[in-house]
Order: structure tokens, then sequence, then C-alpha cells
């Protein structure tokens, strides 16, 4: 048995840029959903910001969608 290593090891690298890409994009995007506006008492303007982090969050979840979609067709295809 002949092991390639330099395929195995671009498997793994790509494998795991890959895995922190997608932790990283969910990450942002519940952090985007958790967002809290600020008080008004303490300066805070509910509105502008609040769509911005939500429609971020929306964009990094269907991202990693697309990517488990793209994941999905390779190993089918």
């Amino acid at each position: 048995m002949n092991i390639d290593w330099a395929a195995l090891g671009t498997v793994f690298g790509v494998s795991l840029v890959a895995t922190v890409a997608l932790v990283g994009l969910f990450t942002l995007g519940i952090a985007g959903l958790a967002r809290q506006p600020e008080p008004a008492e303490r300066g805070g303007q509910a509105g502008g910001s609040m769509v911005l982090a939500r429609a971020g969050a929306y964009v990094c979840f269907g991202l990693c969608a697309a990517a488990v979609a793209y994941g999905i067709y390779l190993i089918v295809a």
C-alpha cells in the first residue's frame, strides 16, 4: 500500500481552512443576530445599525448554506 502524503496533506489543509472559514462565518452570523439596540438614555439609536447587523447575519448564514450545498454537490457528482 502506497500513501500519497502530499495529496493527504493538501486535503487536510483545504479541509482545515474550509472548516475555520465556515465556523467563522457562522459565528459572525450569530453575533449579528445577538446584537441588541443600545438604550436611548445612553445615546443609542435603534434602526440603521440593527438592520445592517441583521442583514449581515443573514448573508453569513446564506454563505454557510451555499458552502454546504456545494460540498454536497461535490460528493454526489
